[in-house]
């Protein structure tokens, strides 16, 4: 029925097509490539300042609202695959984990602060590497930036290897707008996918005040079975949410933004897999569950001075997330055992910067930042009601749980930071920049939990020859209150750059920046082996590393913008690494340092037009990472070995061709096609962490992948009207090899072949 209603809706679409027009739109409507062509610079605040992409001495990427729709992107891994240096970790959906420039130890980052920051307006979403993060909803935005290289300065800490922006739009003041999408697609032979999107602008005192209101819906069918709980496409998709934004002028000097916003995204199963049970199979007892509901309230006031803006943005965030997962691949499902937790996340954010407004050589902006987040989970380690009651054990336990207890960690960040740029002549400039800060962490466990030797008693059942044939009776202990140790860390960040411009169209520059990732604690700090009592003791946590950015770049813009061509050479100086590591004697695992290692490439995006409507946009990167100093505690502990290959791709890139055709009527037509490509790369360290003389069990390779989409479509003024056929080649390549053991699906593999149809109307 869903594939007879989808073919029906996708001919009727084609049918239309041939006799549109992708017409030309409005400044407003064009995308990146049409704003080139109809010479107009691309404006991005990557800066913190309103400036030409041309200008920006630092790697950027810019995807206005319409790049995004001509691309079909709606999230991470669209941004990724047509990022040059960028890749995504994504298990499953709301799992991301960005990679940039070959920063990374491994995919998943267990305890481990994201490398790259992730922002929506000036809110900090990223997080912790093995926790859900959203992926947000990427309709009527302003634009997303992806900054390459550390930026400290800016953006504080938790940006060691760049930033990703996500900025909104703003009401518009003066006239009534509205638009609404519907995407609907089809994965393999019958998976449907729908897509809805709607957004309305209204002015309610002109010039003074307007409201922009948007809104989405998504159901998508799985096309992952799962054998333990019996569904077939299991990994199906509901995600909704919406914001509301009032922006009031009450002065030509003053402008009052409140924003409201919501989403909530519920997979109701995850999408990692087994390639020993199937191509698209996966085994848990019960559904794996990485949900996130995330709610935001913003107040941003802007202030306009003779000599100076200020900018004052005020955010309250709570961020829900349910982190359910089958653990039973750790005993090779011996006997039942799985982790449900659910996180909340409380965060105040107050940024308060000034950016000068006045003519002269000097420009500069000054600020003060200010972060608070309180992250709260409640643990539950379960068994299964039936695995009880059948082994006697079910009155002994107050239900399915044997340990339970609830954690949370307090983190704050607090810092000032500035830049100023010199202008020696419109021709040569130099800017520098600062940011000093200190970063908090300290976690607490609350009393009233309890915990137990289930999995001993379980081990024991399960293989009798290995307890020589003793079982150990289940006993059950309290858990008490305990305070962990309070870590703090005063970092200063730097930049400096220098740009020259030899003719009009030619702008280079060298930057030299620096970046950190905030500390971790241990929750065993101070734990002693009873194995081997002259082992390591459990260290506090892991301080903050850093990493220092030398780069040079050129950007080109000729021909009157019918070509332009990016590039960017970096070597990055990676110190005091974070990883988790391995005690060797019991295996405990914690956060530490070690050691440093080195990542050094080469990107380029170039964009062209060689004849009228035809244009072709490429983008790509190469790029080393390994390790390069480590002691030899350092090298059992974490698994790594010196020249150890990070995980990163050498090769990644994209590229776009399309042709823009009138048909008549000032109408016309376009059809594209998009290839994107990822090189393998490992998982992780090569070696057992704890046991340096046994090679991990879990070490491999990502597969190398190529990723072919075709678009044709066509504007009818105020309709935009798409067909699509995603993952043409229909490569089901792995893209993400989990590097642990504890389950039984552990490797995520590209969405099948996907076709579609996308209208866009505009009010």
């Amino acid at each position: 029925m869903k594939t007879k209603l989808f073919l029906s809706v996708s001919a009727a679409a084609l049918f239309v097509l041939p006799a549109s027009a992708h017409a030309q739109s409005s400044s407003a409507d064009q995308s990146a490539e049409e704003r080139v062509r109809n010479h107009e610079d691309i404006i991005v605040t990557a800066t913190r300042r309103t400036v030409r992409l041309q200008d920006v001495p630092l790697s950027v990427s810019a995807f206005g609202q319409e790049d995004l729709d001509d691309l079909g992107i709606v999230g991470y891994e669209g941004i990724a695959q047509n990022t040059p240096g960028v890749v995504i970790n994504r298990p499953t959906q709301n799992f991301n984990n960005f990679t940039a420039r070959g920063i990374s130890t491994n995919g998943y980052g267990a305890g481990l602060q994201s490398a790259v920051a992730i922002y929506i307006d000036e809110l900090p979403i990223s997080s912790n590497g093995n926790s859900t993060i959203l992926d947000p909803n990427l309709y009527d935005v302003e634009r997303v930036e992806f900054l390459r290289g550390p930026q400290g300065t800016l953006f504080g800490s938790n940006s060691l290897a760049g930033a990703m922006r996500i900025i909104t739009k703003s009401p518009d003041l003066d006239d009534f707008e509205a638009s609404g999408s519907v995407d609907l697609g089809l994965t393999g032979s019958s998976s449907l996918r729908q897509r809805y999107n709607a957004m309305v602008n209204v002015p309610i005192m002109k010039d003074g005040m307007a409201l922009r209101v948007t809104g989405y819906y998504r159901n998508e069918d799985g096309w992952v079975d799962n054998v333990g709980t019996g569904v077939k496409d299991a990994n199906s998709l509901e995600a909704y949410g919406g914001r509301a934004t009032l922006l009031m002028q009450p002065s030509d000097r003053m402008k009052v933004k409140l924003l409201a916003s919501y989403e909530n995204s519920k997979p109701a199963d995850s999408g990692l897999t087994n390639p020993a049970r199937g191509k698209f199979v996966r085994l848990s007892d019960r559904p794996d569950l990485y949900q996130g509901e995330m709610t935001n309230f913003n107040v941003t006031i802007n202030y306009e001075f003779d000599f100076a803006e200020l900018i004052s943005s005020t955010t309250l965030s709570n961020y829900d997330a349910a982190f359910y997962v089958d653990l039973a691949g750790s005993y090779g499902q011996l006997f039942p055992f799985a982790l449900d937790a659910y996180g909340y996340d409380d965060m105040f954010v107050q940024e308060t910067r000034l950016v000068s407004r006045h003519e002269g050589p000097v420009e500069w902006v000054a600020g003060f930042f200010y972060h608070d987040k309180r992250r709260t989970v409640d643990f539950g380690y379960r068994s299964t009601p039936e695995y009880l009651a059948a082994n006697g054990l079910s009155g002994i336990l107050p239900n399915e749980y044997y340990y339970r207890f609830n954690a949370y960690t307090d983190q704050s960040e607090i810092a000032g930071f500035g830049e100023l740029t010199f202008r020696f002549s419109d021709r040569f400039w130099v800017t520098g920049g600062l940011r000093y800060g200190n970063t908090k962490t300290q976690s607490f466990i609350r009393g009233g939990g309890y915990n137990s030797n289930y999995l001993t008693n379980a081990y024991c059942r399960a293989l009798p020859a290995a307890c020589f044939g003793y079982i150990p009776p289940l006993t059950v202990t309290d858990v008490n209150y305990s305070e962990g140790l309070k870590v703090s860390d005063d970092r200063l960040s730097w930049k400096a750059s220098m740009s020259w411009k030899p003719v009009d169209s030619l702008t280079a520059y060298a930057t030299v920046s620096t970046g950190f990732r905030t500390p971790v604690v241990n929750a065993l700090a101070g734990l002693t082996s009873t194995i081997d009592p002259a082992d390591l003791v459990i260290p506090a946590g892991a301080r903050s590393d850093s990493v220092t950015n030398y780069e040079v770049g050129l950007k080109g813009r000729w021909l009157g913008g019918d070509l332009t061509a990016n590039i960017a050479g970096y070597y990055i100086d990676w110190k005091n690494i974070q990883v988790q590591a391995n005690r060797i004697s019991d295996t405990v695992q914690f956060a530490t340092n070690i050691g440093a290692a080195e990542s050094y490439g080469l990107e380029f995006e170039i964009m062209a037009r060689p004849v009228t409507g035809l244009s072709l946009a490429l983008n790509g990167s190469y790029n080393e990472a390994k390790v390069t100093k480590l002691t030899a505690l350092e090298a059992a502990i974490s698994g790594a070995t010196v020249g150890t290959r990070l995980a990163s791709p050498h090769f990644q890139g994209s590229g776009t061709l399309r042709y823009d055709f009138g048909i008549g009527d000032g109408k016309g037509a376009y059809a594209a096609v998009n290839v994107s490509h990822v090189g393998s790369f490992p998982n992780q360290f090569p070696n057992a962490p704890g046991n340096p003389l046994l090679r991990s069990p879990t070490y491999g390779f990502t597969d190398a992948w190529t990723n072919v989409n075709l678009y044709a479509g066509a504007r009818l003024g105020k309709l935009d009207l798409t067909a699509y056929v995603e993952n043409l080649l229909d490569d089901d390549s792995i893209t993400y090899v989990h590097p642990e053991a504890f389950i039984d699906g552990r490797h995520a593999r590209m969405r099948p072949r996907t076709v579609g149809v996308r209208a866009n109307y505009r009010f």
